[in-house]
């Protein structure tokens, strides 16, 4: 997956923005202010933060050790770094962006859930 298939995968869900809070180069992808996404479009490999319920984390992992690793600088047991350039399956990625996507949407008061089309 190149950086603007992630980004334009990321900016594809309701209500998802693009802030820049930590510095210019880390993009982070938030629904109604929460972060679903993290990830630095110019850095080689390209990887991406995502949230991920812990028992699929350990299960992703243990597939794909060199893919997909605990979250960096986050909650390994909630968050896996995700290698979005290398050799897994874009479908996979796309599967895993939507997931988290979801888990925090999840999380979201059921008004705002309703506002999202996703009860």
């Amino acid at each position: 997956m190149t950086p603007g298939q992630l980004r334009a995968l990321c900016l594809s869900f309701n209500a998802a923005v693009e802030e820049f809070p930590f510095n210019p180069e880390t993009s982070v992808f938030k629904v109604l202010g929460k972060l679903f996404a993290l990830t630095n479009l110019d850095a080689t490999p390209l990887t991406v933060n995502l949230k991920c319920a812990p028992e699929d984390a350990i299960r992703l992992r243990a597939e794909h050790p060199d893919s997909i690793t605990p979250g960096y600088h986050m909650n390994k047991r909630h968050w896996n770094t995700v290698t979005a350039d290398g050799p897994l399956p874009d479908h996979l990625i796309r599967e895993l962006v939507e997931d988290s996507y979801d888990l925090v949407v999840a999380g979201l008061p059921r008004a705002d859930r309703l506002r999202l089309d996703r009860p």
